[in-house]
């Protein structure tokens, strides 16, 4: 079909194109065979202005660390793409919001469509947000670890023993098929396999880590940086003549950096908020050292009031 149309393995589209779609005429083509594949190509497409499924939340009002955990999306309380029933389970919340008094030791959990899976999240430093202290999470080095680092990821090894390595994971499974490999940019906290066979790639902590800065007391996200890289899965076809000199490797397409920071308005509104409850915490304290002060007075008094009366 190439040959047919003249057209190059290898094509040249405006970003635009490449994200919201264009019209293929090889795909056009297949689609009159295969209603299901769709003649318009892009990362993005049909998905501007749309949501990723219906969620269940619980409220928190009879645990207050229930606040905000997702207990179904779409319907369904788990996952069917994995092979483990850990690994289908869905956990936490969607890094929206956050149950209130968060502590450094414990771990964030959240559930990802667009990983296809749930992760957790670990303390990684203090902070401050337009003056609003804030503990800084970052996801755990285990969580996209190899299997022999961290034997409960050989769930989502798909099919079964068929592991990427470290840092890199395989959600062909939940789309549609496709060999789409999803990572940290730059391939950041993967295998240095990956980063080697790609010219350019320079991965940094600063620039290509997710992380959310969320404040302890009200759990609620302040400044964060979802950042994924999208990669295909190229394999070695030496009969074909395009592509006799491609190696199979782990080809990065582009990576995405979604980010949020609390504007000045609603920063100021938090800021009152955490001070009433400051006051309204320093309440019962204030009133026990005015109770230990009276107290100490009214003993000095009384003492002082016998030796008087015995002199």
């Amino acid at each position: 079909l190439l040959l047919l149309y003249q057209e190059s393995l290898f094509t040249v589209h405006t970003v635009h194109d490449l994200l919201w779609g264009y019209k293929d005429r090889l795909l056009s083509t297949i689609h009159l065979l295969h209603p299901e594949i769709d003649p318009v190509f892009g990362l993005f497409n049909k998905m501007n202005g749309t949501d990723d499924g219906e969620y269940v939340f619980l409220s928190g009002e009879t645990n207050y660390l229930n606040f905000t955990r997702i207990v179904e999306w779409k319907g369904k309380e788990s996952l069917s793409w994995w092979t483990t029933e850990t690994c289908n389970m869905i956990n936490g919340t969607d890094g929206t919001s956050f149950h209130p008094l968060i502590s450094k030791d414990e771990n964030i959990y959240i559930f990802s469509s667009d990983f296809c899976r749930s992760f957790y999240m670990v303390y990684d430093s203090s902070g401050a947000v337009a003056g609003i202290p804030t503990y800084r999470f970052v996801p755990s080095a285990m969580v996209f670890a190899n299997t022999t680092v961290n034997p409960d990821n050989a769930g989502f090894c798909v099919p079964p023993g068929n592991c990427p390595g470290t840092g890199v994971l395989n959600v062909s499974i939940c789309k549609q098929g496709a060999p789409i490999f999803l990572s940290a940019p730059h391939f950041y906290q993967a295998d240095q396999k990956f980063i080697e066979d790609i010219e350019g790639m320079h991965p940094k902590k600063e620039y290509h880590e997710t992380f959310l800065d969320i404040n302890p007391l009200t759990g609620l996200v302040l400044k964060a940086a979802k950042r994924m890289q999208i990669n295909v899965h190229v394999r070695k076809l030496p009969e074909f003549f395009e592509t006799g000199n491609i190696r199979t490797l782990i080809f990065p397409v582009m990576y995405i950096n979604e980010s949020v920071l609390i504007d000045e308005v609603s920063a100021n509104k938090l800021k009152h908020v955490l001070l009433e409850a400051s006051v309204v915490t320093g309440i019962p304290f204030v009133i026990m050292a005015l109770g230990i002060v009276f107290g100490i007075v009214f003993i000095v008094l009384v003492c002082r009031s016998r030796g008087i009366s015995e002199e």
